[in-house]
């Protein structure tokens, strides 16, 4: 979405494709509230994605019943989850993504099968909807599909899984490479509570497939150590002092308001009997990486809940989700496919400056338990800057990478891969896109010649895209990181 706006934003013509009938990726189709940055409220993202999260709380001011006290709130979190200062309702998220794209053409529930290449440019794409297959020519291609699977089409080079560190260098690398090892996905659902009543969803026929799964134990992300998991549906207190706090051991331990996405104390009372909250909990993490298998897996561990843990009364919410039983419409995956790059990011070059930066963005290190049996691999990482030279394919002439499959490894795919970096990576290959039809260039030419980069690098903070961070930013410990996010 981030780059069919800039794209047309600079007067190009633009057919946006989608697999769901929702656009909007992890913060709709996927019901995943933004993971962020702890100083996202006043810089540190480009000036499209800010309006997404202002758009949001003004249609929680236009269309919900919010109290008066919520709706006078600047940094109104619907949710007063802890993971995010912006936790909502996918539904509402996906009404304000429909409105930004305004008349920006788009081919939903179509999914890529097929690309036309002739030598080192794709000329056609075929996609695979409801009433058959449909082609679409175009001068220029975006892949921003959740598993970079139009790379695979198109016979960009790419690669996938982990990386060893003699390929790499990095200091967190194994010794040994694992292409077909990659983060667990997880098929996420929305619930509220209803004290009473049940709402014990069918066994599922693979339910003691899953046992060793089903339990309040879970890895701590930090030390790997296993610790107890709570859930308390509908807390009490004031939804205004919880707020975000991400590295908060103890929130993320309770499950039900770490990605609350409705605090019915923000609304008037009577219009939310119960808080709604989102499961992408550590017990639904996927090892096998199949997505079917990661839908059984979500709905053993709600059955387990409702039927043998005393919690009938969790409801399934697929009228948030906008599906008929519930779950997300989509697998929320965590790591894709990835080009080979003219500059592949590395773990020890986080922080680096970059004289072709096209963005910014900051995240852990954070990588969930692998299907090649890893385990979690969570560390700080420094605010960094995005190398245009990372969405810059070493062959291909007009297709770039517009998410996660930019030119990162293993290891800092791990803080690429969440909502306000994405958005910048789109962002900047729209507007790479965009700029290399009027400038009747390349992108490996836009980074080779001093001229282009320093043309096309003005015109992005003119579109509010940011290029670095304030150097007390830049420079600040972790400790002191965890320690602003608190306040």
């Amino acid at each position: 979405m981030a780059a069919a706006l800039a794209a047309a934003r600079a007067g190009r013509r633009v057919l946006l494709t989608e697999e769901t009938d929702w656009v909007g990726g992890q913060l709709t189709a996927q019901a995943v509230p933004p993971d962020e940055h702890p100083w996202i409220e006043h810089f540190g993202c480009t000036a499209t994605y800010r309006a997404l999260r202002e758009g949001i709380r003004a249609h929680y001011r236009a269309h919900y019943p919010l109290t008066a006290q919520a709706r006078g709130r600047a940094e109104l979190n619907p949710g007063a989850g802890r993971v995010s200062a912006m936790c909502c309702e996918p539904r509402a998220a996906h009404a304000v993504h429909e409105a930004m794209l305004g008349s920006i053409p788009r081919l939903m529930e179509h999914a890529p099968v097929a690309a036309a290449a002739d030598g080192d440019r794709v000329q056609a794409v075929t996609l695979r909807g409801p009433a058959g297959d449909v082609t679409v020519e175009a001068d220029w291609v975006i892949d921003a599909t959740e598993t970079g699977n139009l790379l695979e089409l198109a016979g960009c080079e790419h690669v996938t899984g982990i990386e060893s560190q003699a390929m790499t260098g990095e200091p967190h690398a194994p010794a040994c490479a694992k292409p077909d090892s990659i983060q667990s996905p997880t098929w996420c659902f929305v619930l509220d509570h209803r004290s009473g009543e049940d709402h014990t969803v069918p066994r599922p026929a693979g339910y003691e497939r899953w046992r060793d799964h089903l339990t309040w134990m879970a890895p701590d992300p930090k030390t790997g150590q296993l610790a107890r998991r709570h859930l308390e549906p509908n807390p009490d207190g004031d939804p205004t002092a919880l707020g975000f706090d991400r590295d908060d051991d103890e929130g993320d331990r309770e499950l039900w308001t770490f990605r609350r996405i409705a605090a019915r104390a923000n609304f008037v009372p009577g219009a939310y009997p119960s808080d709604i909250t989102v499961a992408n909990w550590p017990q639904l993490d996927c090892e096998t990486g199949d997505p079917d298998d990661a839908r059984e897996l979500s709905l053993s561990f709600l059955h387990w809940l409702q039927a043998e843990q005393g919690l009938p009364g969790l409801r399934l919410r697929g009228d948030v989700t906008g599906t008929a039983d519930g779950l997300a419409k989509a697998l929320y995956v965590r790591e894709s496919r990835r080009i080979v790059a003219e500059h592949t990011i590395v773990e020890h070059e986080l922080g680096a400056r970059h004289d072709d930066s096209v963005g910014i963005g900051s995240y852990r290190i954070d990588l969930h338990p692998r299907t090649g049996g890893e385990g979690y691999l969570d560390i700080d990482a420094p605010p960094f800057q995005i190398p245009l030279g990372a969405l810059v394919p070493v062959r291909m002439e007009n297709l770039l990478p517009g998410a996660k499959n930019l030119g990162t490894t293993h290891i800092t795919n791990g803080c690429h891969r969440l909502h306000p970096v994405e958005w910048n990576v789109g962002e900047a290959a729209g507007a790479l896109a965009a700029f290399c039809v009027q400038r009747r260039c390349r992108p490996r030419e836009v980074r080779a010649r001093p001229a282009l980069r320093d043309d096309f690098r003005e015109r992005l903070p003119r579109d509010g895209v940011q290029m670095s961070w304030p150097g007390a930013v830049r420079e600040w410990p972790p400790s002191a990181r965890r320690e602003r996010s608190r306040h």
